[in-house]
C-alpha cells in the first residue's frame, strides 16, 4: 500500500477517537490506504477537490465515518459515490456489510476498482452506471446512502425502485437540507435526522433519514 506521513496518520488516530470508533491493525492500514490512493489518483485524474492528505482525512474519510452508527445493513448501495465515498470507508470500518458502489463516471469506478483490490476489499462492488438505469439486487437494498448526491426529491426520486420495502434512504447533506425537505413526496417520512459533528471541520453534518409511510400514513 501507499505510504503516508505521520500527521496524517495522527489526524486519522483523533479523529477515530473522537467519533468513538475503534478500528484493529487492518482496518488503519486500509484507510491510511485509501488516503494514500486518493492523493496518488487525484494528482492525475481529479477525483476530489481536496488536494491535502491530512484534508482528506477529515474531509472524506471522517465524514464518511461519522455516519457508521446509522448504517445498519446488511446490505448498502451508495448512490453517486464517486470516488469510493462514504462506501468504501464504512465497508472497511464494517466487513459485514455488503456495500455496491454505483457512479455513472469511468474514471471514478476505475479508481473504485483499484482501491478495492489494493485494500482487499472482499465485500465492495463497483459498478459504472447511471441510477436511473441500474437493477438493484432482488428485493432491493436494505439501505440507500448518498453523499451530496442531489437534493433530497430528486434523490428519492431517482432510487425509489432500489431501496427495500422495509429499507430506508440515509442523505448525508449541507446546510440547505432544511429548504429541501419541503421537496420530499408525500409517501415519504422523515425517520430521524442527525447533526453530526466531524472531527477538525467547522459546523456539523446533517444526516437525515428517510422511510416509506406505511399505509396509515405513519412512518414505520
Amino acid at each position: 500500500m501507499i505510504g503516508v506521513d505521520a500527521n496524517v496518520e495522527a489526524r486519522l488516530d483523533h479523529g477515530l477517537a473522537a467519533l468513538d470508533v475503534s478500528v484493529d491493525a487492518e482496518q488503519r492500514a486500509r484507510l491510511l490506504g485509501l488516503v494514500g490512493l486518493l492523493h496518488k489518483w487525484n494528482r492525475a485524474y481529479n477525483l476530489t477537490a481536496i488536494r491535502a492528505p491530512e484534508e482528506m482525512v477529515s474531509r472524506h474519510l471522517l465524514d464518511s465515518a461519522a455516519v457508521l452508527p446509522f448504517v445498519e445493513g446488511p446490505t448498502l448501495l451508495d448512490v453517486g459515490s464517486g470516488p469510493g465515498l462514504p462506501g468504501l470507508v464504512l465497508a472497511i470500518l464494517r466487513p459485514s456489510l455488503a456495500v455496491t458502489l454505483l457512479d455513472s463516471n469511468g474514471k471514478k469506478v476505475r479508481f473504485q476498482r483499484q482501491a478495492v483490490m489494493e485494500l482487499g476489499l472482499t465485500n465492495v462492488t463497483p459498478v459504472q452506471a447511471r441510477v436511473e438505469a441500474f437493477t438493484p439486487v432482488a428485493g432491493g437494498y436494505a439501505q440507500v446512502i448518498s453523499r451530496a448526491f442531489s437534493s433530497l426529491g430528486d434523490f428519492v426520486a431517482l432510487t425509489a425502485s432500489l431501496v427495500g420495502p422495509d429499507g430506508e434512504w440515509l442523505a448525508m447533506k449541507g446546510p440547505a437540507v432544511d429548504d429541501e425537505l419541503a421537496g420530499l413526496p408525500e409517501t415519504i417520512a422523515v425517520a430521524a435526522r442527525h447533526d453530526l459533528a466531524v472531527p477538525f471541520e467547522t459546523g456539523s453534518r446533517p444526516l437525515v433519514v428517510l422511510r416509506h409511510r406505511t399505509s396509515d400514513g405513519a412512518c414505520p
